[in-house]
């Protein structure tokens, strides 16, 4: 679809789904519709219903971190329609607090969708009838993709030999804090004196290539 195209989709949703909406915009190619919290979910069954939008299938949830923002996550829904091939990008934000509707009653998929959510963001969803972690192991502390979740972790595992099992421990790291210097080491050679250096260094009054030519 046109920009155009889609640009009258989303006035479209919006007139039809009135204050739920937050915003549309397009950008890159792709309708995306920002939507509140309370009319998530019957902003996301209209797309998924109504004959213009007809948005079959769930292909994904994720959730994007931004620590600076009073609501600090996002949960973005892609949304594609079969019938009408195009898609549409949904957004919900929300805190750390309030959770979020679950849309397994509209897609069954979602509810391991959600799972990832919550297991690596901490988002919260509410009537989701399994939410459980999904990917990191079983009492595991935090959340590992926010952006204050040390890269580092809480603990580290290993296989002990003595007890023929994993074991946890915590993190010990020779330092407390690393910075490192990725700088080309190509970049600023003039100021850079590495050994041998000297070597190249032409006496005063030698003669040179030029010279003999």
């Amino acid at each position: 679809m046109s920009d155009e195209a889609l640009k009258e989709l989303g006035d479209y949703i919006s007139g039809a789904l009135g204050a739920a909406v937050v915003k549309t915009e397009v950008a890159y190619g792709e309708l995306m519709v920002t939507l509140t919290r309370e009319g998530a979910l019957r902003g996301i069954q209209f797309l998924r219903d109504d004959s213009t939008t007809r948005c079959e299938m769930l292909a994904d949830i994720a959730g994007v971190d931004y620590p600076s923002r009073p609501e600090r996550f996002e949960v973005v829904y892609n949304l594609l329609s079969v019938k009408h091939n195009h898609r549409i990008r949904v957004k919900v934000t929300t805190d750390e607090d309030t959770p979020v509707p679950s849309v397994v009653s509209l897609y069954p998929v979602a509810g391991w969708f959600e799972r990832e959510a919550w297991d690596l963001y901490g988002i919260f969803f509410a009537d989701n009838p399994d939410l459980r972690r999904i990917l990191t192991d079983y009492g595991f502390e935090g959340h590992p993709l926010r952006k204050d979740f040390p890269l580092t972790g809480y603990v580290e595992l290993r296989y002990d030999e003595e007890q023929k099992r994993v074991v946890y421990e915590p993190v010990t790291l020779r330092q407390d804090f690393r910075t490192f210097d990725f700088l080309s080491p190509w970049e600023g050679m003039t100021d850079v004196q590495l050994p041998g250096d000297e070597k190249a260094v032409i006496p005063l009054g030698a003669p040179t290539p030029a010279a003999k030519r």
